[in-house]
Order: structure tokens, then C-alpha cells, then sequence
């Protein structure tokens, strides 16, 4: 059994039945498999996720009783067998077939002769499938075509127009860059450009942050540059929320969601170490992940604490120079690094999202002192969760002011899709 595909499925058995995320399982099936070719594994993986649903049509044509009759195991096969023959151009058809059987036989031994006898058939009828007729159903036709739950298609189109919804959702499926952040407080960014470039890395300036730097080559995250804490990964629209907020040496800075605690860093850097940095998360156990990445980059002003964003701390009312909300969302701006995002339902959860933003923000707010700075940003690209968040806090809170509001897309900014609104305190509290 090829060890590539056996670790590409079960990765995707993870994401399918177990929801994990599509980054975490795929580290965690690398580790345990060590597969030759990890290029070949990532491109699978997120191949298959990213195109799921248009995967999930063509198959529906061709098994007799349609593709809800299949349980995940050989349904995730086909997936695989598929893609590959569809947009693999390296892997021969044989091949794609073959190693679907073997797999098959592996993880559903009653199903290996339905693998091998619909992959035959998609050879054979390739060219002949044919999406849904758009004009039957537009969001149906959208949502197939690239692969996206039909109310995210739907929700997008009742706020934009259909030139700007069909570039999002075909950027949502485009490989992102990675993106690094350099660390003012080890390294100069001509040093760490030198040294990547001297172990075989391409590297180019980032386009909207001074401190980004995009890199192309393997096994970045593996390096002793990284390991040093020379630098961490991280997307220039998440840069720029630390860039806005703009925190000056010796501040008091209140992180109100916290966890990873990519931002949380950034901010840390820009301050040079000074001033304090409460660093707070409703879970208690995604704490450690940023006192872990704090001691990798030796930052030594971030206090975490476990605390629900919601309720509001009265020791600290009126003291934050700047206060960062970096609210909880649907994630719909980050479907190009997880692409399970787009298969979500909508749920009572979703609907109730932009309340529990609002309540964050309500209750952050409580902390800036008069003439301080407050920051609320999401990885959504969700008018509901963002401006209307946003106007319905200004409408309640007439001592702040918008100072600045940017929407980042993938399709216009080449990052991920980040909605950022700096707001500003009146001096003499209303």
C-alpha cells in the first residue's frame, strides 16, 4: 500500500468523521506515517477538502443509488480517486485506480469492485459530466462549482454582487503563501532574508506589513531559525490588526481573545518587550499554546489569564492604553488554510455569533482609559459579524469613535479575509 495515499485518507477520515482540523490532522498523520512524498500528501489532503463538493456531484452521477448510499470510508476513496484523475496531472489514470482498489481492499475490503468500477466510469465519462445548469439555480451552480456550503453562497450574494462573490469563492480555494513574521527582538530582517535565502529559500517583502516576509521552500517550520524564534508564521492580514493597534513602549494592552496568540506576539514585538500585555482566553489549556510560542520568541511582557470575554473585570476598567477584540467568528476569511470551514452548517451557534461578539465588545470596552484605543477585528468576511457588529457598539457607546475600518480579501489583497475597525475613546467620557 502506498504510504502517501494511506496517510492522505486518514487524514481526511479525521477532518470527515471526526471534525478535526484539516493543519492538525494532516502534522499529527505526518508524524505517525512519515510519508516519502509530504508535497504529494498536502496536495491530496487539501485538494480533496477544497473540492469536496463538486467531488461529491460527480460521483453522485455515477453510483447507482447515489453518493448518500456510501459510508465514509469508500466515500472518501472515490473522493481521492477522482482528484487525482481530475487535477493530478502527474499521477497516470491506472495508477489513481489501482491504488484506490488497494486502499479499498485495506479500509473497505466489500467495496473495492464499486471503487474500481466507478473510477473506470469517470475515465470513460470525464468529458461528458456537466455542472448543474447555472441559470436553473445560481447559488446551487456556485456552490458545486467551488465547492462551498449554498448558504454561505447565498448569504454572500444578498451582500455583494455576483462578479465580487464568484472571485471570492474562487480565491477561497487558491493555495495561500506562506507568510512569515519576522522578530524585531532577535533578528533584522537583512539577517533572517540572508539566512533563509542561504539554506535555499525564496523570499520576497510582503506587500502591507513592514515585518512580513513571504517565503517559498520545505520544512521552514523545522529549521533552527524557527525553532530560535527568528520568526513565526503568520498572514499579513493578522499582521495588520498588531500594525493598527499600534502599541506604544510600556503600555498596558489587553488581549481579550487571545488564543494561539499569533496577535498577542506581534503586539509584544512592536512594544520591545516593555509594558504589559494581558493576554486572556475563555479556555483555560489554550493558554499554554501562548506561553509556549512567548518563551520561542523570548517575550517577557505577556501575563496570561483564564477569563470569559463576556463579563467585565472591574479592576481593570478605564486603565488599557489599547485594547485588542479579536473576536471568535464563523472563520469564513480563512477557508484557504481550512477548507472545512466551508462545509459548515448554519446553525443556531452561527446565528448567534454577531450577539456574542457584541457582548465581547461591550464588555472590552469597559477597559480602555479616555483617549485610548480600541481594536475589533475578525477572520470573517461576514457584513453581519463585522460592520454591523461594529455600527451597533458605536450606537450604544457614543464615547468611541470609528478612526479607521478595513476589509482584506483574498481576491483584491492576496491575504486571507480579515475585517479590522480601530476605535478611539473620547478624552472626556460621555
Amino acid at each position: 500500500m502506498d504510504i502517501n495515499r494511506k496517510t492522505a485518507y486518514l487524514v481526511l477520515v479525521d477532518v470527515e468523521s471526526k471534525k478535526a482540523y484539516s493543519n492538525l490532522a494532516l502534522n499529527h498523520q505526518m508524524v505517525i506515517n512519515k510519508p516519502n512524498a509530504p508535497g504529494f500528501v498536502r496536495e491530496l489532503v487539501y485538494g480533496v477538502l477544497e473540492n469536496k463538493l463538486t467531488l461529491d456531484y460527480y460521483i453522485d452521477l455515477l453510483v447507482k443509488d447515489g453518493v448518500k448510499s456510501l459510508k465514509t470510508p469508500e466515500l472518501i476513496i472515490l473522493r481521492m480517486g477522482v482528484y487525482q484523475i481530475a487535477h493530478m496531472g502527474s499521477v497516470p489514470e491506472y495508477a489513481a485506480v489501482n491504488e484506490s482498489v488497494v486502499l479499498a481492499k485495506r479500509y473497505c475490503h466489500s467495496k473495492a469492485s464499486l471503487v474500481n468500477g466507478v473510477l473506470r466510469e469517470y475515465i470513460n465519462k470525464k468529458i461528458q459530466l456537466r455542472l448543474p445548469a447555472r441559470g436553473e439555480d445560481e447559488v446551487r451552480y456556485l456552490s458545486i462549482k467551488y465547492s462551498y456550503a449554498p448558504w454561505i453562497v447565498e448569504m454572500w450574494l444578498d451582500h455583494y454582487d455576483i462578479d465580487f462573490v464568484e472571485k471570492l469563492l474562487a480565491a477561497g480555494n487558491e493555495t495561500p503563501p506562506m507568510t512569515i513574521r519576522l522578530n524585531w527582538l532577535r533578528v533584522m530582517k537583512p539577517d533572517l532574508i540572508k539566512n533563509l535565502q542561504e539554506r535555499g529559500f525564496t523570499v520576497e517583502q510582503g506587500s502591507l506589513c513592514q515585518n512580513a516576509l513571504h517565503v517559498k521552500g520545505n520544512n521552514l517550520l523545522d529549521s533552527d531559525m524557527y525553532k530560535l524564534g527568528l520568526f513565526t508564521p503568520q498572514d499579513e492580514s493578522s499582521m495588520l490588526v498588531a500594525e493598527k493597534l499600534n502599541p506604544k513602549q510600556g503600555d498596558l494592552v489587553l488581549d481579550v481573545c487571545a488564543a494561539p496568540g499569533g496577535k498577542t506576539t506581534a503586539i509584544a514585538e512592536r512594544m520591545n518587550n516593555t509594558g504589559r500585555i494581558i493576554a486572556s482566553d475563555v479556555y483555560k489549556r489554550k493558554l499554554e499554546l501562548i506561553e509556549k510560542e512567548a518563551e520561542r520568541l523570548g517575550i517577557r511582557n505577556i501575563e496570561t489569564r483564564s477569563w470569559d470575554a463576556t463579563r467585565v473585570d472591574s479592576s481593570l476598567l478605564q486603565k488599557a492604553d489599547r485594547v485588542l477584540v479579536d473576536a471568535p467568528c464563523s472563520g469564513l476569511g480563512v477557508v484557504r488554510r481550512k477548507p472545512e470551514i466551508k462545509y459548515k452548517e448554519y446553525s443556531m451557534e452561527m446565528e448567534r455569533l454577531p450577539k456574542k461578539q457584541l457582548a465581547i465588545l461591550s464588555a472590552s470596552s469597559s477597559y480602555v482609559k479616555p483617549g485610548g484605543t480600541l481594536l475589533y477585528s475578525t477572520c470573517t468576511v461576514n457584513p453581519e459579524e463585522n460592520e454591523e457588529v461594529v455600527e451597533a457598539f458605536l450606537r450604544k457607546n457614543p464615547s468611541f469613535e470609528k478612526k479607521e475600518k478595513l476589509l482584506l480579501l483574498p481576491q483584491v489583497d492576496g491575504t486571507d479575509g480579515f475585517f479590522i475597525c480601530v476605535m478611539k475613546r473620547s478624552e472626556s467620557l460621555i
